[in-house]
């Protein structure tokens, strides 16, 4: 297995960046369905440079009603950057494959190639219906089938692409623009979720399968059966992460009264049909530590990507060689505040990830 790629969320407001925004339009409240949350595009960018120097792979620009656009908000980013790639999450039936292959060849083709997706289905039919989407669950992976099929043809076929489907009809489709990308003629595509629907549709149109975190033992058999058929798995989480273990504990257990418990209730918990969600909020007979080092206590007032990594550096780098031992070779972090937490995993963890990689071949 190639070494180990490292992703981190690209938070939406300042305050989870860990910088001060100059624009006072731009500080976030307490709740996220009151934040202003435009793309403060300087503070934005300092992150993106950080993360260039400490060796991130790509930042997830993610997707959502509280959010920026996230290709609008890539292009801008990239346009300012050299090295840092982009992970831009999008929700099929958004707009038509078309379009949205004609953006992304765009933003390819300004960034040389510095983009992937990360294809999501929407967790909450309240929020699909601000979009006008209305399928159900499994009819929402039906379309994002159909409509990746359309997004391969314009990549792989030269001339016009032609797919009638259940939810998608497109005669001698066009696209002018090509995706540009050195050694590629397509974005990477991330496929998220726990489902089997989400499993299938990785294996047909995926090169990888993001999960949430779970435990080495529950994960194991569901990895092998994905990489067996040459897809990549990725996991999707958080670190807290101090130079003690103990220290990492208590900042853990600081972050249960912080958050909006109200607000992600509404969202993840009552009308969320994401199987992977759903996991993260049952409760645990052992409580709310499923190993030694893997914590779901802020998963109620933070969202279900906070299952995090607890521990030291060394704690946190020998949890992510227990999941490359099953097979997993990518993953997307996030952390209190980002910035913070990203640098400290930079300096202090990432090149004893390395080290143990070195040791392992």
């Amino acid at each position: 297995m190639n070494s180990l790629r490292f992703h981190w969320r690209l938070a939406a407001q300042a305050n989870r960046l860990g910088v001060v925004s100059k624009d006072a339009k731009l500080q976030a409240s307490n709740s996220p369905e009151q934040q202003v949350n435009l793309p403060d595009i300087e503070n934005n960018l300092f992150f993106c440079r950080r993360a260039e120097e400490i060796g991130i792979d790509s930042l997830l620009t993610a997707f959502g009603y509280y959010r920026p656009d996230p290709i609008l908000l890539s292009t801008a980013l990239a346009m300012a950057t050299e090295r840092i790639k982009f992970m831009v999450a999008y929700r099929p039936g958004a707009i038509s494959p078309t379009l949205f292959v004609q953006q992304i060849n765009t933003l390819s083709a300004l960034s040389n190639g510095r983009v992937s997706l990360n294809v999501i289905m929407g967790h909450s039919q309240k929020e699909q219906g601000y979009y006008g989407d209305f399928l159900e669950h499994d009819q929402r992976y039906q379309r994002a089938e159909e409509f990746l099929e359309i997004c391969q043809g314009f990549w792989q076929q030269n001339g016009g692409f032609t797919f009638k489907g259940t939810y998608y009809h497109i005669e001698e489709g066009q696209v002018g623009t090509p995706f540009v990308a050195p050694e590629r003629n397509s974005p990477e595509i991330y496929i998220g979720g726990g489902s089997p629907a989400a499993q299938e549709l990785a294996v047909k149109q995926g090169n990888c399968w993001l999960l949430l975190f779970d435990t080495p033992d529950k994960l194991r058999p569901r990895v092998k059966s994905i990489i067996d058929q040459g897809i990549e798995v990725g996991l999707r989480g958080s670190i807290i992460a101090r130079p003690t273990r103990q220290e990492a504990i208590e900042a853990a257990y600081s972050l249960i009264s912080t958050g909006n418990k109200q607000w992600i209730d509404q969202v993840f918990v009552k009308t969320s049909d994401f199987q992977s969600i759903k996991f993260a909020y049952q409760e645990e007979a052992d409580g709310n530590w499923l190993t030694p080092w893997l914590w779901k206590g802020a998963v109620p007032a933070h969202g279900p990507s906070s299952m995090a990594l607890v521990g030291s550096p060394i704690d946190i780098a020998e949890a992510i060689m227990e999941y490359k031992k099953m097979g997993c070779s990518q993953f997307i972090f996030s952390g209190w505040p980002e910035l913070e937490t990203m640098t400290y995993f930079g300096k202090e963890i990432l090149p004893v990830v390395r080290e143990m990689e070195k040791r392992s071949v």
